[in-house]
């Protein structure tokens, strides 16, 4: 008998159907997440998780398992550590950076006004309009007299590419911008 005829029976086989399941499952289920590295509490708490699951699916939802109640209680189980993992993996990453606004260099203002000032006084006003205003093509074109939006975006990147020559002419890098 399967789970998705329990309903249809009494508890007391709803009941050796659970345990049959724990004791054909469990141990393939603990077997796999002590490869991967887990406890045994947490083989029981992901086991306990997947029979919820798989009471939701079979039992609520009618669904008809492709293999055996074990085979599927136990890719349940597979799926629901390997996600976990995902979750704390990361979390760890995010936890384990101890990145602050000190620890990140930033570039100095001093030397790369100077780049932007030897692009020319259009091409600050262009870039300025543009990043620190945050004007769209269409209201740069209007306010520095291009035809068209286009126009404005070519002369917006011919400014950026004045600058990047000048700092590939001095051979610079990120560094030497960064105190």
């Amino acid at each position: 008998m399967t789970l998705a005829e329990a309903p249809v029976v009494s508890s007391v086989t709803k009941e050796t159907l659970f345990t049959r399941l724990y004791l054909e499952g469990f141990p393939a289920v603990a077997r796999f997440i002590s490869r991967k590295g887990g406890t045994l509490e947490e083989a029981q708490d992901v086991f306990q998780e997947a029979l919820l699951v798989y009471y939701e699916r079979v039992v609520i939802d009618q669904f008809e398992p492709a293999r055996s109640d074990k085979a599927y209680v136990l890719g349940i189980s597979k799926n629901i550590w390997l996600k976990g993992q995902e979750k704390s993996v990361k979390t760890e990453l995010l936890d384990d950076t101890n990145i602050s606004e000190d620890s990140v260099a930033q570039p100095t203002s001093e030397k790369l006004w100077l780049f932007l000032q030897g692009a020319g006084k259009k091409c600050m006003d262009l870039l300025q309009s543009f990043y620190y205003e945050r004007l769209s093509m269409k209201e740069l074109s209007g306010r520095f007299g291009f035809g068209s939006e286009r126009s404005a975006t070519v002369q917006k990147y011919k400014c950026l590419e004045k600058v990047r020559e000048q700092v590939k002419v001095k051979s610079l890098t990120y560094e030497d911008f960064v105190d």
